[in-house]
């Protein structure tokens, strides 16, 4: 483990990238930045049972994090190659860029993305406008004014993510699903045949509108999706691509 004063041990801690018992179903995160979200986000995390890495310029930022947090802190800056790979980020399945500024969060994004080939990544953007045109270039962005850490956390593990709306009986939610690339060129009624659910609206590059019976699936697209409830397992396995649906 990388502590405040930047020693690195040669032994894997537990609940770390390359212990034995990491158990099924963990994801390892880099997150860059450690303020309030950043913070958060790491003992919301390591709470869930994923493995955390965090990165920040300042050592006394690490303090957030609190005596027993059971993951790495790494000083540095965040869109440095050798900061990340001390961080774990070729093994990484997601990274969250959460720092103070615009242009730094982008740059750590943009590096997970195209140097190590990170599949979950979010940005936060200060500018809302901003973040429109960069979640058109394939960056998924989170404008602080109008979300919240959980918010971030549904975006980079999404097999664990909540209902957007669930009705008072429990029965009907609607649910938030990237498009998967085996989907990319259907027809959105093939995709409702397979999951037997009702795509009401879609998110494409940062435009929401409500498909028509004619909209194909785009990749990357995220669709509003609504469900029942106990159908949802079967409903993930179906979206997962063309002729895997779940019964």
């Amino acid at each position: 483990m990388l502590t405040l004063g930047g020693a690195l041990s040669t032994e894997p801690h537990e609940g770390e990238p390359g212990t034995a018992d990491l158990h099924s179903g963990s994801v390892h995160v880099v997150i860059v930045g450690c303020g309030r979200v950043g913070s958060s986000l790491g003992r919301d995390l390591t709470a869930d049972g994923h493995t955390v890495a965090i990165i920040d310029r300042r050592a006394e930022s690490f303090s957030r994090l609190g005596p027993d947090f059971p993951g790495r802190t790494i000083q540095g800056i965040g869109f440095d190659r050798d900061r990340l790979m001390e961080g774990g980020i070729e093994e990484a399945g997601a990274l969250a860029a959460v720092t103070s500024g615009d242009n730094s969060n982008i740059l750590v994004a943009r590096v997970a993305r195209e140097n190590f080939g990170v599949e979950q990544v979010v940005a936060r953007i200060y500018d809302p406008r901003r973040a429109v045109i960069y979640q058109r270039l394939g960056i998924m962005t989170v404008a602080t004014v109008a979300w919240t850490t959980d918010q971030v956390l549904r975006r980079l593990i999404p097999e664990v993510r909540p209902a957007e709306w669930t009705d008072p009986t429990a029965k009907v939610c609607v649910i938030d699903r990237t498009v998967a690339d085996s989907w990319a060129g259907h027809p959105l009624t093939d995709l409702e045949e397979a999951t037997g659910a009702r795509v009401v609206a879609i998110n494409r590059m940062g435009a929401a509108t409500i498909p028509t019976a004619r909209t194909m699936a785009q990749a990357g697209d995220v669709l509003y999706i609504a469900a029942e409830t106990a159908r949802l397992p079967d409903i993930d396995a179906a979206l997962a691509g063309p002729g895997r649906k779940g019964h």
